[in-house]
């Protein structure tokens, strides 16, 4: 992106942003996979643990809220805008690449943080204490932006099926969901499941909104908050460069 017209593509982008959210965010499917599916997985759980205090399922929710919602559209808008050939009357347009994913991304980002603040409003007012209020809100600042570019990450190959990579997205949150202590305390997990749930954001999310919430976490706060610091930069790096390479082959 050129230095000398960045804050113009910054208001291209956001121009984008308000587009995506007119157009996409009201769509059933935003309901179902962003919202209703992390209520229905909170309340199976909820049933059938009934060892897990609420304390420590609320916080569960509230990543499996922005998880969810944060890549419920993100990862299809680029098929949608390729099939109605929106796509490429955008990319004619002076608009940089990098505009158009950062559009995209802007708009998951704010669904994203909207749906999550409600499952906090939950938790408050089934009594929980915001402890950590500064905690959660970069927190949840963070973990929208890194979820927000896991899917645009996953819209990178080009295909014009949105079921493609809306498939794509459910078959990596649901393993995500069950190595990442949602449900599972960490503490219980075996040697192979930590390990793997180091290498997930949502585990460190989650674990700075329990901290927030109920002053328990697995690993040190500082720990948590660089590590998804480091994932939000890796993946909207990657998602940046490879959108680059393989716009020309969406048009």
């Amino acid at each position: 992106m050129n230095p000398a017209g960045l804050p113009e593509q910054l208001r291209r982008a956001w121009a984008i942003a308000k587009k995506d959210i007119r157009l996409y965010y009201a769509k059933n499917s935003v309901l179902v996979f962003g919202i209703l599916m992390p209520v229905f997985l909170f309340l199976a759980f909820f049933t059938g643990s009934r060892q897990l205090p609420l304390a420590f399922l609320i916080p569960g929710l509230v990543g499996t809220a922005l998880l969810f919602t944060a890549t419920a559209i993100s990862p299809a808008i680029f098929s949608w805008e390729g099939r109605h050939g929106t796509l490429e009357r955008l990319a004619s347009c002076p608009v940089t690449t990098e505009a158009i994913v950062l559009g995209d991304m802007i708009a998951s980002i704010l669904y994203g943080i909207g749906i999550t603040l409600i499952t906090v409003f939950i938790g408050l007012a089934l009594g929980l204490s915001l402890l950590h209020g500064i905690t959660m809100i970069v927190s949840i600042l963070l973990a929208a932006c890194c979820f927000s570019a896991i899917g645009m990450l996953l819209a990178v190959p080009p295909t014009s099926e949105p079921s493609t990579p809306m498939m794509l997205s459910l078959l990596i949150k649901f393993p995500l969901i069950f190595i990442s202590g949602i449900f599972i305390p960490l503490e219980q997990m075996p040697g192979w499941g930590l390990v793997l749930a180091v290498f997930s954001p949502l585990t460190y999310f989650t674990d700075l909104v329990r901290y927030s919430f109920i002053e328990t976490h697995y690993f040190p706060v500082l720990i948590d908050i660089s590590a998804l610091a480091l994932f939000t930069l890796v993946f909207t790096a990657g998602t940046m460069y490879l959108h680059k390479r393989t716009m020309p082959k969406r048009l």
